[in-house]
Parts: C-alpha cells; structure tokens; sequence
C-alpha cells in the first residue's frame, strides 16, 4: 500500500528558492550605499554667475580648476598653493589640446580671480575658459 504517487516522488523540484538570492541581492546593496559616497570625488561647493548656453570643443582636454568664496584654489579637487598651482600648470600646459576651466566662487574678489590668470598665463596656458551656472 503506497500512500503517495511514485511519479510525484521521481520528478525534479521545478521551482527556484529565490530567497538566498534576495539575501545577497540586499549585502550587495547595502554595501554600495555604503561605499558610493566615498567614490565620489570631494566637491567645493561654489556658487557660480548664471550666463547663458555656449558651445564647446570635445577634443580638448579639460582640467577643471576651482576658486572658493575664501580664494582657496584646488586644481581637480587637489588644493594648491600658487607656486604649487605654476608647477602643476607648467607641467601641463604642454600639451597642445589642453584647457583650463577656472571655476571661481561668486563672492571671490576679482582681484583673486585675475592673480589666477596671470599664474596660468605664466605657466604658458594658452586655452582658458570660465564655468558658470546656465539660466536666465
């Protein structure tokens, strides 16, 4: 006397348990919550002049430099003395298709801003650009 079926007995479990899955799913999740902060890099928070729209040349390489309402000046989120700015400059501005967009602050003195050109026309930058906010 068989109580159960012997084809139900032979066949394979045909569903997935879909819970381990969840479980590592949401380690993963958590740790990319976790770490995605840190990847990010360390933004100076300045407040830019609005303008309008402008067109841009994709071909250049754009090395961002950021002045701060304190006049702190950081090249690629790296902060910089100015002789360490020349140096920096210097080295770079070798090549033909490089650019330096300055970044500045809209409290910054001009004063500060003009400083910041003449090093990098010093150090033989010949492509400058300013970043501003675009808006009315």
């Amino acid at each position: 006397m068989a109580f159960g079926n012997s084809s139900q007995e032979d066949s394979m479990m045909s569903e997935i348990n879909v819970t381990p899955l969840v479980d590592v799913m949401l380690v993963l999740l958590v740790v990319f919550i976790i770490t995605a902060p840190l990847l990010a890099p360390q933004a100076l928070k300045i407040n830019l002049p609005k303008t309008e729209s402008v067109a841009h040349d994709d071909k250049l390489q754009k090395v961002s430099l950021a002045i701060d309402a304190h006049g702190v000046v950081s090249l690629e989120s790296e902060h910089l003395t100015d002789q360490g700015l020349a140096e920096m400059l210097k080295n770079r501005a070798v090549d033909p298709h490089f650019q330096l967009q300055i970044q500045a602050d809209e409290a910054v003195n001009y004063g500060r801003v003009a400083q910041v050109m003449a090093i990098a026309q010093k150090a033989g930058v010949s492509k400058l650009s300013f970043l501003t906010v675009t808006g009315k």
